[in-house]
């Protein structure tokens, strides 16, 4: 995949930054659904023009990768299906993470016992 132009990739920021201000505070009638994560949706995308714009095939950083420091790191090539494996993963982990505050919770309502007895 070639490198796109920095001018490229900031036109792509300036723009998703308006779309995501747009979305959340110009009164467009849209769904509530839609303005929440639309704007959250925007975020994401910007997050994805910084990132990728940022990273680089350099010469060092692509030897680099055919290390297994650099392949545990880095990868070794990007996927649209890397994407899905983290949604999957934080999904995973938002799922344990309320099952745990739940338990938490549960717990903080029964009498504790103070740890000097």
């Amino acid at each position: 995949m070639l490198p796109r132009p920095l001018t490229h990739s900031l036109g792509l920021m300036f723009l998703t930054v308006g779309a995501g201000l747009a979305i959340r505070f110009v009164p467009l009638g849209l769904p509530y659904f839609v303005v929440k994560y639309g704007g959250s949706m925007f975020w994401a995308l910007m997050i994805y023009w910084i990132v990728s714009t940022l990273l680089c095939h350099a010469p060092a950083l692509d030897a680099f990768r055919l290390t297994l420091p650099g392949i545990l790191l880095l990868g070794r090539f990007f996927s649209v299906w890397d994407i899905v494996a983290y949604w999957l993963a934080i999904s995973i982990g938002a799922i344990i993470d309320r099952a745990l505050i739940r338990q938490s919770d549960r717990s903080a309502g029964s009498p504790k016992v103070p740890a000097d007895s």
